[in-house]
């Protein structure tokens, strides 16, 4: 029986490369969303946030309906999330595979 153990990471372990990330933070920051259009030429909405915990902060980009889900004081969960690279700075995603929940409301 092969078992897959997920470990809940802090947010300074995080290097660009990180796969299969969970971890909890809470939402410090978020801009108003804007309109991109994808390499693919398809148009979504996308706004920058950013995720903290006790150990530091990353840049989380949320997509369409992960915009209006979370709010600045959120508790947020990420699972399967990865790390890439954007204009030098590390930055947290989910993609297509990866979820981000409340699980603490803001004040």
């Amino acid at each position: 029986m092969l078992c897959a153990t997920v470990l809940r990471m802090k947010i300074s372990e995080l290097k660009a490369g990180a796969t299969n990330v969970e971890l909890e933070g809470t939402i410090t920051e978020k801009s108003d969303p804007r309109e991109v259009i994808t390499k693919y030429g398809k148009r979504l909405n996308v706004a920058d946030a950013v995720i903290s915990d006790d150990s530091g902060s990353i840049a989380i980009s949320l997509w369409e309906d992960n915009i209006n889900l979370v709010n600045v004081g959120d508790k947020v969960k990420v699972t399967n999330g990865y790390v890439s690279e954007f204009k030098g700075n590390p930055q947290l995603s989910t993609g297509k595979y990866g979820k981000i929940e409340v699980v603490g409301k803001g004040e």
